[in-house]
This record gives C-alpha cells, structure tokens and sequence, in this order.
C-alpha cells in the first residue's frame, strides 16, 4: 500500500490548520485618525514672474588650476553629505579624472573624460549627473570660460573625495 499520497494530504490539511490559528490569534490594526483636509488648489497665476534661479558666485581665479579649487569647494558644498570624511582607505572602488567646461555663467557645457573608471559604469553615469546637478558653479569672471580637471576617489560606500580638497589615503 503506497502512503505518499494519504501524507502529503495530512500535511497539507496540518499546515493549512496551523496557518488558520496563527490567523486566528491576528488582531487587526486599530481604527486610522481621519485623513488630513487637503490643502486648497494654489491661488491662480498672478502675472508674477517665478523666483529667479539660483545665482552663482563669482571666482576670482585667472588660470583653470585655481579655478578647480573653487569649483571643488562648491561641489562640496552642493554634496556635503555624500563627502568621504577623514582619509580615503588605500583600496578605492573607482578613480577617475575629469575635465569640466564651465561658461561664462556658471554652466557646465561638457564633459570629457581623461580617464574613466570603465569598470564601473555606474560610477561614471553618477559622477557625471554630480556635475551637472551642481550647476551653476562658480562664474569664472576673469577667464570668461575655463575648462578643469579633477579626480574624483570614488569609495565603494558612494561617498567620494575630490583629489583638490582630498583629506588623503591610509
């Protein structure tokens, strides 16, 4: 007499009488507060102009080196939390260099990679929205234009240094 299928059934008929008492000893939750009123539609257009976009400051810097510092420190500033703080350890995930062309009013028009971590695209893709999500940048008021470079350290946890303002590595 074969017992495999008269088995199966019994555990399966167990577990559905075990699920139904855990479910059973189930509390629902308790009653939700009212929802909140919803915020009247906004006032319609009053033929003001919206609020301008954010100014960049100037740089005072006559050559791309010292420039590089300033737009270091200003993609710090828009990054704050996403700085690797205090010495990088001596394995990085990614290194890249990358040269950035600044106009006269602080955006960003290129971007040309010296050389890319090609085995992390993902990093490439990330470092180069950085950049561009940073803008405007400092206005190189006494170039007119200037193209940069920097290298980013890129630490696994996707935090990362600029070599410029680097607290160095282990």
């Amino acid at each position: 007499m074969n017992y495999l299928p008269r088995l199966r059934h019994t555990l399966l008929a167990a577990t559905s009488v075990g699920v139904a008492a855990i479910m059973a000893g189930c509390t629902s939750a308790p009653p939700s507060a009212p929802a909140a009123p919803v915020p009247a539609a906004p006032p319609p257009f009053s033929g003001q102009t919206p609020a301008p976009a954010p100014v960049a400051r100037v740089s005072g810097a006559t050559n791309p080196r010292d420039y590089r510092r300033d737009a270091a420190t200003h993609l710090y500033g828009q990054n704050a939390h996403r700085i690797f703080k205090g010495q990088m350890p001596p394995l990085l995930y990614a290194i890249g260099v990358l040269q950035v062309e600044v106009d006269g009013k602080g955006r960003v028009t290129s971007t040309n990679w010296m050389r890319a971590p090609s085995h992390a695209p993902e990093v490439v893709a990330e470092i180069e929205r950085t950049v561009r999500l940073a803008a405007p940048y400092p206005v190189p008021a006494r170039m007119g234009r200037v193209t940069y470079t920097d290298t980013w350290l890129w630490h696994k946890s996707g935090r990362f240094q600029l070599d410029t303002l680097t607290e160095g590595q282990l």
